[in-house]
């Protein structure tokens, strides 16, 4: 068994016909139907039910496709994280993060790689809100940013931003909250009345303005009871019952005594991340940064 056959067994498990399977392999269908042949041979089981037309995964090829897309996925990463760690590269990479990236996972992962990777570049990480990061890309006083922006927000041309996480908000609330007792979602309305801690907008612009629409959108207006600049601070204001709050989910991860993450009944509830540069960067440490950020995204997609 070799990784040619998982790629021919993926491309007629997903095109389900191996006349079209061989056209996207560009090869004849006749080597593709004999390595198939030979793959269930060495597995000892059928994989496809067969009929004149159409090709059907069998409950044991449904298993298989499944750990086939990760071995082949997980590989290709690997090729991918290989090439750019025998790359090279030297200078000086600046990192800005916003405040819950940290928490995030593949943050910790992405950072250790890079500086395994690149073991003669020099890493400087800071946290900087979403705002002044983007003022410190303008003013080339950063590389890199790792931010949350506002949801109607417009790159200017000169910056590219890439996907990087996708978090989802969360309702943040007492344990003896009457909304702590409630099954399933909780709908913004039950929120109305609610003293809200938020960030201030210039701490964290994206998260403040996305919770604005969200009540908008209800036709309600928050009850603003509290503002606090760091996230750690909102979680301890709502478990000493000065109010609720929204935020991302990967402040679950800090598994604060005293409040419950509650799932929102609402439309646009995804707070992504983003990874932002300049794009007159090409070739530099700046790239490969990203460039790996975008393998590891992808190893984790392979692996859910």
């Amino acid at each position: 068994m070799g990784l040619r056959q998982l790629r021919y067994f993926v491309a007629v498990a997903e095109e389900r016909n191996f006349t079209a399977a061989a056209q996207r392999l560009n090869i004849s269908q006749p080597p593709l139907s004999m390595q198939i042949k030979a793959l269930e041979e060495a597995l000892g089981v059928h994989l496809f039910d067969r009929t004149h037309r159409r090709v059907r995964l069998t409950e044991a090829g449904a298993v298989f496709l499944e750990q086939a897309r990760l071995t082949l996925g997980q590989l290709d990463s690997a090729v991918q994280l290989t090439k750019l760690a025998v790359q090279g590269g030297t200078g000086l990479l600046r990192v800005a993060f916003t405040g819950s990236v940290p928490l995030v996972p593949g943050f910790a992962t992405l950072v250790r790689t890079f500086r395994e990777g690149f073991p003669h570049a020099r890493l400087h990480i800071e946290h900087m809100p979403t705002g002044p990061q983007l003022q410190a890309l303008e003013e080339r006083h950063i590389d890199v940013g790792l931010l949350r922006p506002a949801p109607q927000f417009q790159p200017p041309p000169h910056l590219q931003l890439t996907p990087f996480w996708r978090d989802e908000l969360r309702v943040v609330v007492p344990t003896d909250h009457f909304l702590a007792k409630r099954k399933g979602r909780i709908a913004i309305e039950d929120l109305a009345a609610e003293p809200l801690i938020l960030f201030p907008r210039d701490i964290s612009c994206g998260l403040h303005d996305q919770t604005m629409q969200l009540f908008n959108k209800a036709g309600l207006v928050p009850r603003i009871g509290q503002v606090a600049r760091e996230g750690t601070a909102i979680v301890g204001l709502v478990a000493a019952g000065v109010g609720i709050s929204l935020l991302p989910d990967a402040y679950a991860r800090l598994r604060t005594e005293g409040v419950l993450y509650k799932r929102l009944q609402a439309d646009a509830t995804n707070c992504p991340l983003f990874l932002a540069h300049r794009r007159d960067q090409p070739g530099s440490l700046t790239q490969r940064f990203i460039k790996l950020a975008q393998s590891l995204i992808a190893g984790k997609a392979a692996r859910r």
